[in-house]
């Protein structure tokens, strides 16, 4: 009996060791946790996107870049094999993602067959940003002018690359540079 609890001692601080060990190694752009879009699930980014290359945007549904969530896809899948991620953060910061979330989701994943991770819609510029894209304005010195920014993330939690709304997702020089992060 004695040696059943000492075990079960010994896998208990393991466990916890890990787990503090996970959150100190946590890089600070990902040690938040965010709801996924339309839906009661959280998302710890840590656990999710740790050791990955990722590509953060701020979407919306009603833009006239809205038609880039198909190059988000495709890029998504040609890497996500290879430790890559998108991550699509919802944003009516510019006036042009109304609506309710059910919406938002709607022209995501019916009308775009979107599969990469979507975050609730938040702010991602000002005071009410939320913690990510306040972490990637610190790193950057870049705030989204307008919708469809992209930052590249290495796999250190890193931002590398900032690219604007007209920059297409499958552009060379973003391919190139997640090619070489990966």
């Amino acid at each position: 009996m004695r040696m059943v609890f000492k075990a079960l001692l010994l896998g208990l601080l393991f466990g916890l060791v890990a787990k503090e060990t996970l959150a100190a190694a946590c890089p600070a752009v990902l040690d938040f946790t965010q709801r996924a879009l339309n839906s009661t699930d959280e998302v710890n980014l840590c656990e999710s996107f740790h050791g990955k290359v990722l590509l953060v945007v701020n979407t919306a549904s009603q833009c006239g870049f809205t038609g880039q969530f198909e190059q988000l896809e495709q890029l998504h899948n040609q890497f996500k094999d290879r430790g890559f991620s998108v991550v699509g953060f919802p944003s009516n910061d510019f006036n042009q993602d109304r609506g309710s979330e059910e919406r938002t989701a709607k022209v995501c994943y019916l009308d775009f067959g979107v599969t990469f991770p979507m975050m609730a819609r938040s702010s991602v510029k000002g005071q009410q940003a939320n913690s990510v894209f306040d972490e990637i304005a610190k790193q950057s010195g870049v705030t989204p002018k307008w919708n469809f920014y992209k930052y590249l993330i290495d796999k250190n939690g890193s931002v590398i690359g900032v690219f604007s709304s007209g920059i297409s997702p499958t552009d060379s020089k973003i391919t190139q540079m997640i090619e070489q992060t990966l």
